[in-house]
């Protein structure tokens, strides 16, 4: 093959390929946008007047515009921003504690050396298959641990997580090698001064992984505050916003049996107010994927190898 028809050849390869980059390109660019648009469409959606969307129905592009929703989801006062308190607490303290406990059993089951290595790695194992049910937990919480209207009772639930384990155990193994931990017990480093200096600072994705599964987990819990608060001080914010929307609910049902009920019916926001909610509850999680965005995707490739 000639010089002249090598370099045709591969001017038209690379021809070939800009123009499949584009093709992907676009696709990907439609599919976040399938992705990003429900959002969007909610958040538009609460923006838009009462009246005008029980009338005109759904738009993406509003007739009148209006705050009443979330004038009427923040006549709570303090309580709404004494729950958004609450909530980002038990966010942050939670999966602090989380990741430090999960870290330290995936990393005590993922070392050949612990005599015991199967049988805790079974017991995890277990834990995902079968579990004590509701009722023991909760006399676990409020007897044994005396957690009522405690900020704990809404941490401690959700601290371990056997599957979050099972792939930070898999992450140690595959990431870490064996030979680092060898160098630090040649330099005289004890197993807790290997684990903080050396183990930590290599497991960044998979630690980043599993906080970020833990803060959505915290951050969207409800159930455990329906069980365990009943302080009014001490709900979260997803509690909180689903009290609300139960009063919605009351006051609808009830509206045909009650004066004051109709009246308060007719100048409450519905449809726009659930909307508002999802906004209020899902905004601000979004800005902790910036933190997690950089480890996220190799933690979870990582992760995932077999041992």
């Amino acid at each position: 093959m000639s010089t002249a028809t090598a370099t045709k050849s591969k001017r038209d390869f690379h021809q070939i390929t800009r123009g499949w980059n584009v093709v992907f390109n676009v696709i990907a660019a439609l599919f976040s946008l399938l992705c990003v648009f429900p959002f969007l469409f909610v958040t538009i959606i609460s923006f838009t007047d009462e009246k005008v969307l029980a009338s005109n129905g759904y738009r993406i592009w509003p007739e009148k515009w209006s705050f009443g929703a979330y004038e009427y989801i923040f006549k709570t006062g303090d309580t709404l921003l004494r729950s958004y308190g609450v909530t980002i607490l038990v966010t942050v303290v939670g999966t602090i504690v989380s990741l430090l406990m999960i870290a330290l059993y995936a990393y005590a089951v993922s070392r050949k050396s612990f005599a015991y290595r199967r049988f805790f790695s079974l017991f995890a194992v277990f834990t995902m298959l079968f579990n004590g049910g509701m009722i023991p937990t909760y006399i676990v919480v409020t007897q044994l641990l005396h957690l009522k209207d405690s900020v704990w009772s809404l941490i401690l639930p959700l601290a371990m997580n056997a599957f979050y384990i099972m792939i930070l155990r898999t992450f140690y193994i595959t990431g870490v090698p064996d030979a680092i931990i060898e160098s630090g017990k040649i330099d005289g480093a004890g197993e807790f001064k290997i684990f903080i200096r050396l183990v930590l600072p290599l497991s960044l994705p998979g630690l980043a992984t599993i906080g970020l599964f833990s803060t959505l987990g915290y951050w969207n819990d409800w159930f455990n505050a329906l069980l365990y608060i009943d302080d009014p001080n001490k709900v979260p914010l997803q509690s909180m916003l689903m009290r609300i929307e139960s009063s919605m609910q009351f006051i609808q049902q009830n509206s045909l049996n009650s004066a004051v009920s109709l009246e308060a019916l007719s100048s409450m926001p519905q449809d726009t107010a659930r909307m508002a909610m999802v906004v209020l509850a899902t905004l601000p999680i979004i800005f902790a994927y910036p933190f997690f965005q950089r480890y996220f995707v190799q933690g979870l490739t990582v992760g995932s190898v077999k041992e």
